[in-house]
């Protein structure tokens, strides 16, 4: 029926004149969409702000409360006047305990004292006696402590609820959202908290779509038949016959008429908050076709713990672990289209189901809700306790991972890891001619253990190499460099002017033969042999720019996991200083994934991409951040900067350059981090390969004190 208010359109009109009327009525209807969204927007404003004065609130009355009880207790205390005199003493010591605390805490953290003073030593250096002291106080004050981090930032109170709701009232659009939830023999305590958990949803406009996959258990059946007899919203198929969760969910999905369907297990749990910011996301993205939102896990007391604060859309971590998984919500004609969950792909239906729907759509349709709208329960049979629980999971996402490799003409197979999966690309036949630039100034040292390392361990058969001699005044280094311009495989370019970190590779680019460049440090060493086919068969991968590697510092700690954007100011390296052994967060530190940047020190990339982009920026960072900057404008290109940890080599660290103390250099460099933070500060606010609620003051992932956003 049409609106009384929009105009009527006689169909006698001439069809020149009836087009404008047509235009002229579409324009009103959008102005009044338009119109719609602004006040939307102008009121999620609103509930933002409410939301920032309550969490602020929260927790200036709880440091208030806290700090009274303290002063209230030792006031009473009979011993306050006596121990006057020792008070001072006693306080010296509690602050040389905390700081010991906070010191221990690091080593645990960081992998040994060595590291930890390396860490100290780096912070100090960026950011100074504060910075110190700012890292020092997040170890001190709960770094790891998710509990109070939820109490502080992550707890629902009047304000927001009603600030919500009132949201929810102003939005243009209203989507039904249809959950679609299998259900086979659950604990029914379980299973009511689970639907309860949706029937508290602040966004109302939802159905429950549930299908018991023939449970055995009468009580499953004669709680969802009374808590569907209570509530219209809450839909029910009782299965003749066990089919296991495909076939389970699958039913579920006949009785769904919602326009977006959103999957949640029998035992899961959604925050009251969840279904809004999905609503929400809808109506600021009207072409979104799949949304995907941070989780974390809840024990059987209702201890959240182990968030997983996720990036946004990563294709290549997404192809090394399900990062998509809770809460995952797709449109409902997407998924129909694709023929829903596939039988046979237990264990890992929904990684199957969404690498068959990112066929069809587009990456940026794609959408990543920084906020946990979903509690994983964590029992003895549940994946979330670990992947061991059930090995046929990890069996069935690698045959997904395979069979969308097939559909799509990827040359390559994936090799499925205790904690993920491994992406190996074919190199085509013959391999491409790669060429190697080393920039340096005399170091013969460094570059023939450099150089050596090369070519005794690596096993790509196709490269030559490029020195670009800075200047060189060693005899013994200019003698050196002479001896390799005789041998086949080696190219040296002399250049004398100052040192400029971009122009020496740009140069040597600009004489490369070959249709890969690989641009690599004088201090660099290979550790191994494939090295060079693993980051090559990346860079030859569609829509992929620069190809970073795993760096090693001598003492075998991290250097180098991809690239942080704002940490430490500008930039620093994910997981620095890492032990050699450990995963990292949610194994990121040992899984090929996208970085906003990977480091210069060892990169490889297709030369016409390097050539599209201008190469490095030899005017404005000649030193500093070139790196950072030129896989940023390869990502504004429309391409993805790659990390690997299965190229692995060691990196004696700015062994030749020294510090940057002198005050031109100091000035220089401070000349480099403006000039980034003028040019991509947006950005480097918030590095779409890390997350708001994960800190700027270290580079290991933890939580932010308080968030980012």
């Amino acid at each position: 029926m049409k609106n009384k208010s929009e105009p009527e359109i006689p169909a006698s009109l001439p069809s020149p004149l009836r087009d404008d009327l047509d235009d002229e009525a579409g324009q009103r209807a959008m102005q009044v969409v338009d119109a719609r969204m602004e006040a939307y927007q102008l009121r999620l404003k609103v509930v933002q702000l409410n939301e920032r004065i309550a969490r602020l609130t929260r927790v200036a009355a709880q440091s208030a409360a806290q700090h009274q009880m303290q002063m209230e207790e030792m006031r009473r205390s009979s011993s306050w006047r006596i121990t006057a005199p020792l008070r001072y003493a006693k306080d010296m010591l509690v602050g040389v305990r905390s700081m010991a605390g906070r010191v221990m805490r690091a080593v645990e953290r960081d992998g040994g004292v060595a590291t930890t003073v390396r860490r100290g030593l780096d912070m100090y250096r960026r950011s100074g006696v504060k910075g110190l002291r700012r890292a020092m106080g997040t170890a001190g004050h709960g770094g790891h402590d998710y509990e109070t981090w939820v109490l502080r930032y992550d707890t629902i109170d009047p304000m927001r609820r009603d600030g919500w709701r009132e949201a929810v009232m102003a939005m243009p659009v209203k989507p039904l959202i249809s959950i679609v939830m299998p259900t086979y023999n659950p604990d029914p305590s379980w299973l009511t908290a689970a639907i309860e958990s949706v029937q508290a949803q602040i966004y109302p406009h939802w159905e429950l779509c549930i299908a018991n996959d023939a449970s055995p258990d009468p009580r499953c059946r004669e709680v969802l038949d009374r808590l569907a007899s209570q509530d219209r919203r809450i839909k029910v198929v009782h299965r003749e016959k066990n089919g296991h969760i495909s076939a389970a969910s699958n039913s579920a999905l006949e009785i769904a008429t919602g326009e977006w369907i959103a999957l949640m297990d029998h035992d899961d749990l959604l925050p009251e908050h969840a279904l809004f910011w999905v609503a929400d996301a809808i109506q600021r993205q009207p072409d979104v076709q799949l949304i995907y939102s941070d989780e974390d896990k809840i024990d059987g007391d209702g201890k959240r713990f182990g968030a997983y604060f996720k990036p946004d859309w990563n294709f290549d971590l997404f192809l090394s672990q399900n990062m998509f998984s809770h809460l995952g919500v797709y449109r409902a004609d997407l998924m129909r289209a694709v023929g829903g969950f596939r039988l046979g792909m237990e264990g890992s239906q929904d990684y199957d189901l969404v690498l068959r729907c990112i066929e069809r759509i587009r990456p940026d349709q794609i959408h990543h809700i920084p906020k946990v709208l979903y509690h994983w329960r964590v029992h003895a049979e549940s994946t979330a306790s670990s992947n061991d629980a059930k090995p046929y999971a990890q069996i069935a996402g690698a045959r997904a991972l395979n069979e969308y490799f097939q559909r799509n003409g990827v040359k390559g197979h994936v090799e499925s890891l205790a904690h993920g999966y491994r992406v190996h690309y074919e190199l085509p036949d013959p391999a491409p001619r790669v060429s190697l630039i080393i920039p340096t100034r005399n170091a013969m040292s460094l570059v023939r253990q450099c150089i050596e390392s090369i070519e005794r361990l690596t096993t790509y058969p196709n490269y030559d190499i490029i020195i670009v001699d800075n200047g060189s005044d060693d005899p013994a280094a200019i003698a050196y460099f002479a001896e390799l311009a005789s041998r086949q495989r080696f190219t040296v370019i002399r250049n004398d002017d100052e040192f400029n970190y971009s122009a020496l590779n740009n140069l040597a680019v600009a004489h490369a033969s070959g249709d890969i460049v690989g641009l690599v440090n004088n201090d660099i060493e290979v550790i191994s042999p494939d090295w060079l086919s693993e980051m090559v068969s990346l860079a030859l991968q569609p829509g992929v720019g620069a190809v970073g590697a795993k760096l090693w510092y001598p003492d075998h700690t991290l250097q180098h996991g991809g690239v942080i954007l704002g940490v430490g100011g500008v930039a620093s390296h994910a997981h620095k200083h890492l032990a050699h052994g450990h995963r990292g967060y949610f194994g990121r530190a040992d899984l090929i994934q996208s970085f906003s940047a990977v480091t210069a020190a060892c990169l490889v990339i297709a030369k016409k991409n390097y050539e599209a982009v201008h190469g490095l920026d030899e005017v404005n960072l000649k030193v500093a951040f070139n790196d950072v900057d030129f896989c940023l404008r390869l990502r504004e290109m429309g391409l993805r900067n790659v990390w690997t940890p299965y190229a692995e080599l060691f990196h004696h660290e700015s062994a030749t350059r020294g510090e940057d103390l002198e005050p031109e250099k100091k000035l220089r460099f401070e000349s480099e981090v403006a000039y980034m933070l003028e040019r991509w500060g947006d950005l480097i606010g918030r590095d779409p390969a890390y997350h708001p609620n994960l800190t700027l003051q270290a580079d290991d992932f933890s939580l932010a004190w308080p968030p980012i956003s």
